[in-house]
């Protein structure tokens, strides 16, 4: 190996966190220059009420990204547990409560059939979209429906100094590096993804590592859905439809890999934010939000640009 590459090998992870950290800081710096008023208690937390939402979302994502998985249902699944909050558990919360059980358990089951089958997850994930759809479809064939008051109450909160929606974001964060790269169960986990064939030479089911983390990616859809209701105060069967790219955005922005279990739930979260506050700086300078997603593209081919050069250097 020539000289200086194992020095820069070891600077490529802190390379991947510095990127959207940077990027993040330049983005928040560019808004509070253009909207002065926006840094305040008030302003910070409408700027990031819909980061709750996504911030699970891309940690959905997340955990199937981390076995080299692709979820392209991950926004319609979204939507479907809006729809189930908006109306079974706004009429029978014991009907929707086991609604999103159930949800969860198809979820972990899609997981498991991956697996048996070697099924490629893009065409599951894809497949199963169409499912989640029509179910949100029959439970609300138009936007409409309530809010239950436990969930808006949560969404209403004002903590004192600090708003809402970062405490959300830096918990979803904290819990997440525990339990997934703090942990021997979540290093196995990821393990899945990096070396398959030595984490079931250890004793490990992969079958079960997999369903797990499809069960996780589940439940953090069922949050997000759950908060997009209480903050829109009702349900939508197409409301989740954004989160499905821009949650694989947001992995790989924060830092992780489509392949190798190399993920990061604080790069994750920050990824999240950027992709989230892009579509803020957008309108902030008066360009029209219908280029939202062609910077968002732009901006994933330039990080991942930016990890080829690094790794070549």
């Amino acid at each position: 190996m020539p000289a200086g590459q194992p020095a820069l090998a070891a600077a490529l992870p802190r390379f991947k966190i510095a990127l959207p950290v940077a990027a993040l800081a330049a983005m928040f710096g560019i808004i509070f220059w253009i909207r002065p008023a926006i840094l305040s208690y008030f302003g910070i937390g409408l700027l990031l009420d819909l980061a709750m939402p996504a911030v699970f979302a891309s940690m959905a994502q997340m955990c199937v990204i981390a076995i080299n998985d692709i979820d392209l249902g991950i926004g319609p699944f979204i939507s479907l547990t809006s729809c189930i909050a908006a109306t079974l558990l706004v009429r029978a919360p014991a009907a929707g409560l086991l609604a999103l059980a159930a949800a969860i358990g198809a979820y972990a089951l899609m997981g498991g059939l991956i697996h048996v089958r070697r099924l490629p997850s893009i065409v599951v994930t894809l497949g199963a979209s169409f499912i989640w759809l029509g179910c949100a479809l029959l439970l609300l064939p138009s936007p409409g429906g309530g809010a239950p008051s436990l969930i808006a109450g949560f969404v209403n909160l004002s903590p004192p100094l600090v708003p809402l929606p970062i405490l959300v974001l830096a918990g979803a964060a904290l819990l997440g590096h525990l339990l997934l790269m703090r942990t021997a169960r979540g290093a196995v986990l990821r393990g899945i993804g990096g070396n398959a064939k030595a984490v079931e030479q250890a004793g490990w089911s992969l079958a079960r590592g997999r369903m797990l983390l499809y069960g996780i990616a589940g439940a953090c859809g069922v949050i997000a859905g759950l908060l997009l209701d209480g903050i829109n105060t009702s349900g939508d069967a197409t409301v989740g439809a954004q989160y499905t790219l821009t949650s694989i955005a947001a992995v790989i922005v924060g830092g992780g890999e489509f392949v190798g279990g190399d993920v990061s739930p604080v790069g994750t979260v920050t990824g999240t934010l950027i992709m989230l506050l892009t579509g803020s700086v957008l309108s902030f300078v008066n360009i029209s939000t219908s280029w939202q997603l062609s910077v968002e593209g732009g901006i994933l081919i330039v990080v991942l640009g930016l990890r080829a050069v690094a790794r070549s250097a």
